[in-house]
């Protein structure tokens, strides 16, 4: 199992916004999520700077970065784009963060 983690960024004010939307994900997107390999996903979000965590394990490096080649994947960038900081493409700018500790 593969441990990955990032900090995404929302704007300010659409923290609830933000948590609507997952909490109404379209099921598609689960779908292909787990098609591709995650398990274990959750996103945290620091309300003083609004920052998100995002925290997922997934089986293979090289399946997982597919996700962002997937048609699902590219709505849902468009959806959430009004929300948070993203690039060009749609995709949110996140920065990944490298694991130092792990304990099971």
């Amino acid at each position: 199992m593969i441990r990955k983690a990032s900090i995404m960024k929302l704007y300010e004010g659409y923290e609830n916004e933000y948590k609507k939307r997952h909490d109404e994900i379209w099921p598609e997107m689960v779908e292909m999520l787990k098609k591709y390999g995650a398990k274990n996903y959750s996103i945290f979000l620091d309300k003083k700077t609004n920052n998100l965590f995002a925290y997922v394990e997934i089986e293979d490096s090289e399946l997982w970065d597919k996700t962002a080649e997937t048609k699902i994947c590219k709505e849902w960038w468009k959806y959430m784009k009004d929300i948070m900081y993203s690039n060009s493409d749609n995709s949110p700018v996140s920065e990944e963060i490298m694991e130092v500790f792990h304990l099971d």
